[in-house]
């Protein structure tokens, strides 16, 4: 399985008051720090070797990660520095330690889907980058995904269209010559390479159907602590 960049790096400000003192990714989840059902989950996946892409108060996610051991993941760090890179310049910083080809999640997600088809999704593809979609109907956003037999058309966050149907899932897989034109130390969001690679027909699709689970909002952590605490865990 390829490894995971699990993007852990950003400020969290819509979980504030709760993230003033710890990152996004330590937030109890039905009494567990959300990162650790996250390695649990990836190590279930068959999953081998996770990057940490951190930032503010990263430190605090080391001291409870450590070297992922524990959860059955080889766990290596990479962080953004005396700057916030963005999820895109997060990315292009941890090259060195994600080889070829790697999966990209956020560290906000809990995401109910085979990765191992996933993986075999992008290989048959064979295009730079693939990203996983739900449709959508602006049920828990807007759409921003314009999908057609396999292949994005167009993923336009900022600027969605009323024919867009589907929505970013949450996971992906990007090649490292996708990240190839960006100059290291760049502030770039991941969804400007996403849109970009669907405009050049570089970017693959993979429809999820069960729907995502995130921590992002005050919103979204509830329903993670609500379907947490009423499956048992994974």
């Amino acid at each position: 399985m390829f490894p995971v960049a699990l993007l852990a790096g950003g400020l969290a400000t819509r979980l504030r008051p709760i993230t003033e003192t710890i990152p996004k990714a330590l937030v109890a989840v039905a009494g567990e720090p959300f990162i650790c059902r996250q390695l649990e989950y990836l190590a279930a996946q068959g999953i081998r070797r996770v990057v940490l892409c951190i930032g503010h108060l990263g430190e605090m996610i080391q001291a409870v990660v450590g070297d992922g051991s524990r959860f059955g993941v080889d766990v290596a760090y990479s962080p953004d520095g005396p700057l916030l890179l963005g999820t895109g310049g997060a990315l292009k910083q941890a090259l060195p330690l994600l080889g070829e080809r790697f999966f990209v999640l956020y560290g906000d997600s809990f995401l109910p889907v085979d990765f191992c088809a996933v993986q075999q999704a992008y290989l048959r593809r064979g295009k730079g980058a693939l990203m996983t979609i739900l449709e959508n109907r602006d049920r828990w956003d807007r759409s921003n995904v314009h999908f057609r037999d396999g292949t994005i058309l167009e993923y336009n966050k900022p600027a969605p269209r009323p024919d867009m149907r589907h929505i970013d899932y949450g996971l992906g897989v990007l090649s490292r010559h996708a990240l190839e034109s960006h100059p290291a130390g760049e502030i770039f969001d991941l969804a400007e390479l996403y849109h970009c690679l669907s405009l050049q027909g570089e970017l693959g699709g993979y429809e999820a159907h069960e729907r995502f689970y995130e921590i992002g909002s005050l919103r979204g952590l509830q329903e993670t602590e609500a379907y947490f605490s009423g499956v048992g865990g994974i």
